[in-house]
């Protein structure tokens, strides 16, 4: 299948999907944690897909459409810190924090994987 978007690119769609999660879960917390720690983690979850979305429409320059997927890396990181600290505190059970972990884990790795290989200039 030919990609003719951002939307067509595997890391966006787990993005998405992830912060769609995210979004939800942090709408769970206790009232005071929606505005704090729930404001962060879904700024940075929604970041990541936003990230690649920005750089797909720059990918004429393979340097500039990286460097977007570095700052989308850089958010799967910082939600990595918000679910443990979810988990710690209490807010999502083992299974979810499991599933959440697991999920960025495999996006960032996907990431890696397109920054390196994405087209050798820049």
């Amino acid at each position: 299948m030919a990609i003719k978007g951002y939307a067509d690119l595997e890391v966006y769609q787990m993005g998405y999907d992830l912060a769609l999660r995210i979004h939800r879960q942090s709408q769970e917390m206790p009232l005071n944690e929606k505005y704090e720690l729930g404001q962060q983690i879904r700024k940075a979850a929604i970041s990541v897909p936003a990230n690649i979305a920005e750089g797909y429409g720059r990918k004429d320059s393979a340097k500039e459409f990286k460097h977007f997927l570095r700052n989308a890396m850089g958010s799967v990181n910082e939600v990595q810190v918000y679910i443990d600290m979810m988990k710690d505190l209490g807010y999502i059970d083992e299974k979810t924090y499991g599933e959440l972990r697991s999920g960025y884990a495999l996006l960032g790795k996907k990431l890696y994987h397109l920054i390196k290989s994405w087209n050798r200039e820049g």
